[in-house]
């Protein structure tokens, strides 16, 4: 197993060839739509990837919002290169060791799914070489370079896509290891650590979707395989994993295939819409009435290798189904998953007899309203199929949330590059470098190091700062005079919980200042770190300051001070329960004492006077 990791991660520093902000939002201002065809490329050939797109001959439509401009909608020249984002790039390839280039040129990538008006990605190679450090195991870097975000899909039909152009140009940083990672366990520790460099240059977008890892995975007697925008590092080793299981299964297809002396399947194709005949349940019920065509591609010698081997999830009759949902149908049926979804064994023999078909031989079939569509989606499918006597077709492929991951194009190659023409190029002169070489931020390890020696911090607590990008607000909050453990607990649980707890975006951020006051407020007593949390869910659903949080969370009255009268009136409401299950009254005490006090006293002083009440009640009950 080889698995190559390449991280994207967006920068704030405004967009890459505009002055336009760095920001995602929901106002749109006006509509317009376009039609994209695939070019030549530098090399004069069209790109798999980008002919496979453009054969949809989808209709795309834009929404501008107030962070595009005429160079976002293709109508203007793009502006010289983003300083700000070139130099945090020149930053991570001092950071890593790799080399700069003497001249930054800008290139164009072919792209026409719609997510670029202009159909293609500005892109540029920053440095090359390097290494990083994770596990305890160095992992080469091939490439870091810098690029433009691609717009961001809101909506999609049968015919077209609809694309949001407040994400398009926002600077990405694209750093590439070798492929020198063994597991998935490994792709997620390069991947953690890349990110946290990133993030202590101070200069990157954080929350969901601003960074994702792309997987390029193989194994022995397969072929690479991309796995595109990976957001849930959780799942980076699942993902790896079961791609390598994915090519071990379609090698043993191979293989068998092989031993039975298979061929290439033969592009033709039938219409059986009248072999199927009138079915009424399943995906080809009412086929006639609807006015829909059922064609079958045979399949000589496939006949029990489309479905699994080992009740996996995995099998050939999937891959075929991705074909025929690439060239926009629902999917396909195929014989080894018949009788099944409402097609009964006469209907199957009929197929069979129309395709002349022998019993080492399989079929599938595709229903669309559109008989080119569906021939269209069957010569995807005889190709994949021819490809399956092969082994391993390399190509791109979405990750999917339970792990799985399904095909998405070609693998795009060199094809689709060609210069850019309205940028100039960029020197890279060795006094930027050296004047960069002085200001290099503090790297993961060196600060995980301080926040132990110089806070007291628990190693696993300084991981989990220094990978959130949380350690310059501690370091700010700790200058401000509060408790470093306290803040490090804020920064690391109670924020997240907070977070969680409202449900959707929050109404508003919460600014240092009002972190700082919400510590102040636990600090002088007013309530415990255990009322934080609810502090917090109230600024973030919109309270309009620290005061008002406090006030909705019920903590405007005097702090209690001594809490063992309250927890004698909690234990001998309840004498009877003590008495009878001594030490093991505790636990459902203590959730109608932490009641009672609402957060305004921490949790270990709660159940120390607890322990005194029951103490005392059990004392006075001795003879």
């Amino acid at each position: 197993m080889k698995v190559g990791l390449e991280v994207h991660q967006q920068l704030a520093t405004g967009k890459l060839f505009c002055a336009c902000p760095s920001e995602l939002t929901e106002e749109v201002l006006h509509r317009f739509s376009r039609r994209l065809r695939a070019a030549q490329g530098e090399n004069r050939a069209v790109d798999a990837a980008a002919a496979l797109q453009a054969s949809r001959h989808l209709v795309y439509q834009y929404e501008a919002t107030p962070s595009d401009c005429l160079v976002d909608m293709d109508e203007e020249p793009p502006h010289p290169l983003s300083g700000p984002a070139l130099d945090t790039a020149l930053t991570m390839a001092l950071l890593l060791g790799a080399r700069p280039v003497d001249e930054v040129e800008i290139m164009r990538k072919i792209v026409v799914d719609g997510s670029n008006t202009s159909g293609f990605q500005r892109t540029a190679l920053i440095a090359t070489g390097g290494s990083i450090e994770a596990g305890g195991r160095r992992y080469g870097i091939e490439t870091i370079c810098l690029e433009e975000d691609a717009a961001r899909k809101v909506g999609e039909t049968a015919d077209g896509v609809t694309y949001r152009l407040d994400r398009l140009g926002i600077p990405l940083i694209e750093i590439a290891t070798a492929p020198e990672i063994t597991n998935g366990r490994e792709a997620r520790e390069v991947a953690e650590e890349i990110g946290a460099l990133l993030r202590a240059t101070g200069r990157v977008r954080r929350g969901i979707g601003t960074i994702r890892e792309d997987l390029n995975v193989s194994t022995d007697g397969g072929r690479r395989i991309e796995i595109k925008g990976v957001q849930e590092l959780r799942l980076m080793h699942e993902y790896a994993d079961r791609e390598v299981h994915r090519q071990q299964l379609l090698l043993q297809v191979r293989d068998r295939l092989r031993e039975r002396s298979a061929v290439v399947p033969t592009p033709s194709f039938r219409d059986v819409t009248a072999a199927v005949g009138d079915l009424s349940s399943g995906p080809l019920a009412h086929t006639a009435d609807r006015g829909h065509v059922v064609l079958a591609l045979a399949l000589p010698k496939f006949a029990g290798l489309l479905r699994s081997f080992d009740d996996s999830d995995e099998r050939l009759g999937r891959e075929l189904a991705d074909q025929a949902r690439s060239a926009g149908l629902k999917g396909l049926l195929h014989s080894d998953e018949l009788p099944g979804h409402g097609v009964p064994a006469g209907s199957v023999e009929a197929v069979r007899a129309a395709l002349g078909l022998g019993p080492e031989d399989a079929f599938a079939l595709v229903v669309d309203r559109s008989r080119q569509r569906a021939e269209a989606a069957l010569q995807r499918v005889a190709a994949r199929a021819a490809a399956a006597l092969d082994g391993v077709p390399g190509e791109t492929r979405d990750p999917l949330p339970d792990g799985r991951t399904r095909f998405s194009r070609p693998l795009p190659g060199r094809d689709r590059m060609y210069p850019e023409t309205d940028v100039p190029p960029v020197p890279i002169t060795s006094e930027h470098l050296e004047h960069l070489r002085r200001h290099l931020p503090e790297r993961p390890g060196t600060t995980r190091a301080r926040l132990v020696r110089e806070y007291g911090l628990a190693d696993e607590v300084a991981r989990q700062l220094v990978a959130s990008g949380d350690v310059d607000e501690l370091d700010q909050l700790v200058r401000r005079g509060r408790g470093a453990s306290l803040a490090a607990r804020l920064l690391t649980q109670d924020l997240p919980a907070a977070l969680g707890s409202v449900g959707e975006a929050p109404r508003r951020p919460v600014s240092l200042a009002e972190l700082d006051a919400v510590l102040q407020g636990s600090e002088s007593g007013r309530y415990g770190k255990e009322g934080i949390p609810l502090v917090l869910h109230h600024l973030l659903t919109g309270a309009p300051s620290v005061e008002a949080a406090v006030a909705k969370a019920g903590f405007t009255g005097a702090a209690l001070d001594d809490l063992d009268p309250l927890a004698d009136r909690v234990v001998r409401g309840n004498a009877a329960m003590v008495r009878e299950r001594g030490e093991g009254a505790f636990s459902a005490l203590m959730g109608d004492l932490m009641r009672e006090v609402r957060g305004r006293r921490d949790g270990k002083e709660v159940a120390a006077a607890l322990r005194r009440a029951i103490d005392r009640l059990r004392a006075e009950s001795v003879p």
